[in-house]
């Protein structure tokens, strides 16, 4: 099985999530369908629900999954659409998942616009052709915008001086390709930057792109509220700022009492929605950091809903 196929921490995923019986289980970032297939090789009767806003993706996904396509239905869109299904409606779901980022075979196709590789066209969006991509972004943004992004997706130091040399250069040059976003952010460094600075910009820009954190606030409520009762939500982030968002999310949901602490009498809900299962955030064993280096960076969390 390639790396595009490989499910990240595939193992904690079945345990959290537990699928069984004739359950119905949400993959709201299928990819290559590997967590998809571990899913419904775990069980013979259950079925999932598989996600993804890359076309290309969901047409990988239904070759691989051809043996196993009676007990799984595809849905082109963004995570946080699943609730709106009708069946998600009508019956609710028994468990859910998100995994996070970006794919192996996103970041090694060149057409794809993800990678630093040189010469590579500044693309980056995950739903293919729509929507405004990572030159368009570079080309109108505000110097105030960019240095948001560089600095809480991208966490730059610098970033106000990175932000300052995109948008000089972009007064006499087009930011087209991977090469003049590193030339930008050599001159910011005073120095050659090395691939992990690399990696961390050309993160935030794709963050910033596919309005991935806009995401995670919309969907997450809504999946929570899609659970049936005892389902359990799993999510893997690869970013500090997603795991965060996860983490709060899910610590606000597990507190019975969410009022301020200036209000003398509880007027708020008065109960918890549901329990954070993972005190702290699990992390990819060594021995699949060595298989796929690109779990390294995986965080996992997951939350059960409350019977």
């Amino acid at each position: 099985m390639s790396s595009y196929h490989e499910p990240v921490m595939g193992r904690e995923v079945l345990e959290l999530l537990g699928p069984t019986g004739s359950g119905f289980y949400l993959d709201g970032t299928l990819g290559g369908g590997g967590h998809t297939r571990m899913i419904l090789e775990a069980c013979q009767d259950c079925r999932v629900l598989a996600v993804d806003r890359d076309p290309e993706a969901i047409h990988e996904a239904r070759t691989a999954l051809a043996p196993l396509r009676s007990r799984v239905r595809f849905l082109s869109g963004r995570f946080q659409d699943a609730p709106a299904d009708p069946e998600v409606r009508d019956r609710g779901l028994d468990g859910a998942l998100l995994d996070l980022g970006v794919s192996s075979h996103q970041l090694d196709d060149d057409a794809r616009g993800f990678a630093f590789r040189r010469g590579v066209a500044l693309d980056m969006r995950m739903n293919g052709a729509e929507g405004p991509d990572a030159r368009r972004f570079l080309a109108e943004a505000s110097e105030e915008r960019l240095a948001q992004v560089f600095r809480d997706f991208g966490e730059e130091p610098r970033a106000r001086r990175l932000a300052r040399e995109v948008v000089k250069r972009r007064a006499t040059e087009p930011m087209e390709t991977s090469d003049t976003l590193v030339a930008a952010l050599s001159v910011s460094l005073g120095r050659s930057p090395s691939a992990q600075d690399k990696a961390r910009i050309f993160q935030a820009v794709r963050i910033a792109v596919n309005e991935e954190m806009e995401a995670l606030d919309v969907g997450l409520p809504a999946i929570r509220d899609a659970l049936c009762d005892g389902a359990v939500m799993v999510v893997i982030a690869y970013h500090s700022l997603e795991d965060r968002a996860v983490k709060n999310a899910f610590r606000e949901w597990s507190r019975s009492c969410v009022c301020p602490p200036e209000v003398p009498l509880c007027t708020c809900r008065g109960r918890a929605l549901g329990e954070t299962l993972t005190r702290k955030v699990l992390r990819p064993a060594d021995d699949e950091v060595e298989r796929n280096p690109r779990a390294r960076s995986a965080r996992l969390r997951a939350w059960r809903r409350a019977a």
